[in-house]
């Protein structure tokens, strides 16, 4: 079926069965961009690449989402938003399948951006219906479905991911967390032809297909140098990159003002950028989602290659940070949103960062023999922190434009959040395996005495002991930072290299191990560090903020 809606209010007669729908692809977005942060690890393993792959499979799809949404409302605008949502859907479930049969790190993270491309076409189209679906007492309950969904799935995503990769079904191990997308993805086709109506625009804006170009050149000029600059040695070329895509955002910036000038649509709307409470939210939502998604790829890392957690495991060790999001969203929609306004976003913000500060000390404290018992308050708090601060943020910056801006503030700001997480996995994972190394070599050398004492307990002439201690140094510091996990480093084939065959050997490896898991842990506490920096800068924009939403502004 087709129903026409024009631009009117009236409810429309399927429009539960339609949330539903709107709903299904939600969660698949939500899952995705959840799920490769579990099993990134997992992947480089079977598919090989540099420690980089692991950021990307992250950022490739956020960034792809970050710039589609600038422009993906328009589309419906354009062409219908039932014509477009199907597009999207089937689209993302196209790539959905691509991800999960690709042969090579290139295929993975080029179908991750295609996923994300889709989805900021889907997305969009599902919570521009729902505007014209709904009557006007009806849209709050309709949009309050969807903090419960994203509780479920943040919940759900990262034990789901852990199970599938363990469970291993079929024999194809991480792939199933793409191919579960494949029904999903039919469910929400199928619902669309079915239940969705086609909407259009009584005036149809016109595509800014430059703005488009110069917003996504930029941001990946930006993206692309502090996620590979680290393993390609930090070039020349790659601080040119980085200066270039300031230039284009600048060229972006003058080129929506001439736009707009000159009567024709831009892509965000440039006075936006006048109103200090607006461009304070942008800066706040590109630092505190930059911590958000950042940190998230950082504590994976610590969990399943620090300490040798399996997927799921370190799937389930996150689930008090879930639940701590949930009940934060939960207390925010009990009325405290209302209340308190902007104080709970910066409240939120601050139970946030002693969250950050409670896994911190935990890991420096519980050492290597760490539990995810430990790690569950400081991780309740830290979720908690979220869902408070994350409850009223877009509200909040919408209540600072003028009613005829908010469509355009809406977009930048979505863009914006998604720009922010695919910055934090670069900066955070790039300062989290740039550290790696050092902090290794520097854990080889403050246990050498522990060692040496083992050496001679198993007869190991003092004379040979000095080149033993130098061997696994070297070799350890090497190994963590290869790229390569296929490739031996040099440094590693010698007898004094962990592993080698001598009587000796056993103490050799637990020395190892545990460097390796002081190492991880040592690192993990500095990059929380920075992330609580950014935490702080986000608290202080908050201040730029409105006092309070709009008494009308419900959901997105």
């Amino acid at each position: 079926m087709q129903a026409v809606l024009e631009e009117t209010r009236t409810p429309y007669r399927w429009r539960w069965v339609a949330l539903f729908v709107i709903l299904a692809v939600e969660v698949m977005d939500l899952l995705d961009s959840l799920v490769t942060t579990i099993a990134g690890p997992v992947i480089r393993a079977e598919l090989g690449g540099s420690l980089s792959l692991i950021q990307w499979l992250g950022a490739a799809y956020t960034l792809a989402m970050a710039v589609g949404l600038l422009t993906g409302g328009r589309l419906g605008d354009i062409y219908g938003r039932r014509r477009m949502f199907l597009i999207g859907a089937a689209g993302f479930t196209v790539a959905s399948l691509l991800c999960a049969v690709a042969w090579s790190p290139g295929v993975l993270v080029g179908a991750r951006a295609v996923q994300g491309l889709f989805g900021a076409v889907m997305l969009p189209q599902g919570l521009g219906m729902i505007k014209q679906m709904f009557s006007d007492k009806e849209q709050a309950k309709a949009f309050g479905a969807f903090g419960p969904v994203m509780g479920l799935s943040a919940v759900g995503g990262p034990i789901l991911a852990g199970w599938l990769v363990d469970a291993d079904y079929f024999g194809v191990g991480w792939r199933m967390i793409f191919f579960i997308n494949l029904p999903l993805g039919i469910f929400a086709i199928m619902g669309a032809l079915r239940f969705l109506p086609e909407y259009r625009a009584e005036r149809t804006p016109r595509l800014d297909v430059a703005g488009v170009l110069l917003a996504a050149v930029g941001a990946f000029l930006l993206l692309y140098p502090l996620v590979q600059g680290r393993e390609l040695d930090w070039p020349v070329w790659v601080f040119v990159m980085l200066a270039a895509g300031v230039v284009l955002f600048v060229a972006f910036g003058r080129y929506e003002a001439a736009r707009e000038r000159a009567g024709r649509d831009p892509l965000v709307t440039p006075s936006l950028f006048r109103k200090r409470a607006f461009t304070g939210g942008l800066a706040l939502g590109l630092f505190f989602f930059a911590v958000l998604i950042g940190t998230g790829l950082v504590f994976t890392l610590y969990l399943q290659v620090g300490l040798g957690y399996s997927p799921l495991k370190a799937g389930l060790t996150t689930l008090p940070q879930a639940l701590g999001t949930v009940v934060g969203f939960v207390a925010a929609g009990a009325g405290l949103s209302e209340r308190l306004g902007r104080r709970l976003l910066l409240i939120g913000t601050v139970v946030m960062g002693l969250g950050m500060i409670g896994v911190a000390l935990t890991v420096r404290g519980a050492g290597a023999d760490i539990s995810p018992y430990q790690l569950s308050p400081a991780l309740l708090v830290l979720g908690a922190g979220m869902g408070l601060a994350m409850a009223p943020f877009f509200n909040i910056v919408l209540a600072g434009v003028d009613d005829a801006e908010t469509g355009s503030a809406s977009g930048a700001l979505t863009s914006v959040q998604q720009l922010g997480g695919a910055f934090g996995i670069a900066i955070l994972g790039t300062i989290f395996f740039g550290l790696l190394p050092g902090a290794v070599a520097h854990h080889v050398d403050t246990s050498a005495g522990e060692l040496r004492a083992q050496l001679t307990a198993a007869a190991v002439p003092p004379a040979a002991q000095p080149a033993i201690i130098a061997g696994i140094r070297a070799c350890l510091a090497d190994r963590v930072a290869e790229d390569d996990p296929e490739v031996q480093p040099a440094s590693c084939r010698s007898g004094a290299a962990p592993g080698a065959a001598a009587p000796a050997d056993p103490a050799i490896a637990g020395y190892a191990e545990r460097a390796v898991r002081d190492g991880f842990r040592d690192v993990t506490v500095r990059t929380l560090g920075v992330a609580l920096v950014l935490l702080v800068a986000a608290f202080g924009l908050g201040f730029l903020l409105p006092r309070r939403a709009r008494p009308a502004a419900a959901g997105h």
